[in-house]
């Protein structure tokens, strides 16, 4: 049975977390789609989501006031991701298929254009080059299976930051025991 307070907490900091995310993708929206490509929008995204989990799983420690294992530190994460991402990824795919497709037709082709460039200054072969537009042309990271593949990709990442996390959070036990 998981404790109420991990539960709780879990699901409350995941939903200020998609939360967030929802904003950040529909301020970027509303501002410049071309702010999606900016890597600083990645170190924001990541450096909110970081700052969550530190502040939740110091919370939730706090609160429980016992044994704080490494499996309660990483179901309080757990939690906490899988409702944050799943908000995140619904807002996505609303947003992106249903809300305006158009825009995410724009921001396959700045993508494209932008890889196309990098790769361009990384001296990569002119096949390697129109391979990856091929794919990219092929396989949308906006359509809803993406979005769904992304998902779940997310939380396997996540998990594995989680159990990070979770060994740094947990309660250390004297070597008397």
């Amino acid at each position: 049975m998981i404790n109420e307070t991990i539960k709780k907490n879990g699901v409350t900091f995941g939903i200020i977390s998609g939360i967030i995310s929802c904003l950040i993708t529909a301020t970027i929206y509303a501002i410049d789609l071309n702010l999606f490509l900016n890597s600083w929008i990645f170190i924001i995204i990541i450096s909110s989501s970081l700052v969550l989990s530190i502040v939740l799983l110091s919370k939730t420690k706090k609160e429980i006031q016992t044994d704080f294992s490494f499996k309660d530190a990483f179901t309080t994460y757990f939690i906490y991701a899988v409702v944050g991402i799943l908000i995140a990824t619904v807002f996505n795919i609303i947003l992106w298929n249903f809300i305006d497709p158009s825009a995410k037709e724009s921001l396959e082709e700045m993508t494209i254009k932008y890889t196309v460039s990098m790769m361009q200054k990384f001296n990569a072969p002119s096949a390697a080059i129109n391979e990856a537009i091929k794919g990219m042309k092929e396989n949308s990271p906006y359509d809803i299976a993406a979005q769904l593949k992304g998902f779940f990709t997310n939380l396997v990442f996540s998990s594995i930051f989680g159990l990070i996390m979770a060994a740094f959070f947990k309660t250390r036990r004297s070597s008397q025991e």
